[in-house]
């Protein structure tokens, strides 16, 4: 006996909402934007910009974020962050301190606690974690995470495109080309971020092109989630750590697996009734799998949240990482991979197997204002 919180027959029209639902994402993806550029780009941790990183406890009373920060720059270090590590009141603090040219690692930490240890007395500070990483082995982390993102996106792209189109030659094809080209552009010097994006912007087109309609609104929905998630944290001045890069993989597996339940009940539908209005057909499918969406996302944010409030400092960037990739990437599989889908259809024209004619598509688009139909016309058609 399955549990289902939305009763069968109800059919909330998705379709119709869209737009709203795109100018919503549009917001949000400008601001996410805006974010980044007001703070002159992401807050890297030590684990991507290189430098010390000093978990300390302090006894004395004055010791506070501002203060800590005053004592660092004053002995000229450049501190990136500040955080309230401490639980209950405690005054312990998470120090990001920036590499500085012609001063070695070790010789970075030890300033930075001597200064500590000058300002608030011998006894009054606790260095309880040290870490130190440097600028090479920052970059390096910085660009082998980026590629991370990528290639799981290509490989969405290839599993994709041959589960649901069936063009598993033409998918391997396109990411070898893809890849070639990649490797090519590098040899010019060009920073892997440009790389990255240019990479991606010619995927979309390409995957336009080539009429790969579901593997297009699976990016495109997994693009605005970790856009979305991203500028969360820039907004929040949070640090982008090996964590973080780990939270956004994971919503990038969590919100393909919901777009890909809603894909497979649109592929269904529409093998069953391949001459029906193809914007009913996408809202009915999500209708159908709504109830699934919303416990799988429920009780995986409970966790979450439970994670976030209870276990501690530590877990508490990666949870919140967690928690808004898959808030939003719920709300992409329902109003934007999916719409995506239709949006294709409409501008490229029905694919050669759909089983419908080029105005059979039109007629479809042209209803699909007009809101879901009634369960009983439904089940007529059927």
């Amino acid at each position: 006996m399955s549990v289902e919180l939305i009763k069968p027959g109800v059919n909330f029209d998705f379709i119709g909402n869209r737009r709203w639902a795109f100018l919503f994402s549009g917001i949000l993806i400008a601001a996410s934007l805006v974010s980044v550029i007001a703070h002159k780009g992401l807050n890297l941790g030590v684990d991507f910009q290189g430098g010390s990183l000093i978990q300390a406890r302090f006894a004395s009373q004055s010791a506070d974020p501002e203060s800590v920060r005053a004592t660092l720059s004053d002995a000229g270090l450049r501190v990136s962050s500040v955080q309230d590590y401490g639980e209950g009141g405690e005054r312990e603090y998470l120090i990001n301190i920036q590499n500085l040219e012609g001063t070695g690692d070790q010789a970075l930490s030890s300033l930075a606690i001597a200064a500590l240890k000058a300002a608030f007395g011998e006894d009054g500070v606790e260095i309880r974690r040290q870490e130190m990483v440097g600028p090479r082995v920052g970059a390096d982390l910085r660009q082998k995470a980026l590629y991370a993102v990528y290639y799981s996106v290509l490989i969405i792209i290839i599993y994709i495109s041959g589960r649901f189109e069936q063009k598993w030659g033409t998918s391997l094809a396109f990411s070898a080309i893809l890849l070639g080209i990649i490797y090519v552009v590098s040899l010019f010097g060009v920073g892997v971020g440009t790389l990255i994006i240019t990479a991606l912007i010619v995927t979309c087109i390409t995957c336009y092109f080539m009429r790969f309609s579901f593997a297009l609104g699976g990016i495109i929905a997994l693009m605005h989630d970790v856009i979305i998630t991203t500028g969360v944290f820039s907004f929040l001045n949070k640090e982008i750590t090996l964590s973080f890069v780990a939270a956004i993989l994971t919503i990038i597996g969590y919100s393909l697996n919901d777009s890909i339940i809603v894909f497979d009940r649109i592929r269904e539908n529409r093998s069953r009734n391949r001459r029906g209005n193809y914007p009913e057909i996408i809202n009915r499918s999500i209708n159908e799998t709504l109830s699934r969406t919303i416990l799988t996302s429920g009780t995986t944010l409970f966790a979450l949240l439970s994670l976030y409030f209870l276990g501690g400092p530590v877990n508490q960037d990666f949870a919140l990482a967690l928690t808004i990739g898959i808030a939003i990437g719920t709300f992409s599989s329902i109003f934007i991979a999916s719409p995506i889908l239709l949006l294709w259809e409409s501008k490229a024209g029905p694919a050669p197997d759909a089983g419908t004619t080029k105005a059979g598509a039109k007629a479809g688009s042209a209803k699909a204002g007009a809101g879901p139909p009634k369960p009983e016309a439904d089940s007529a058609k059927a």
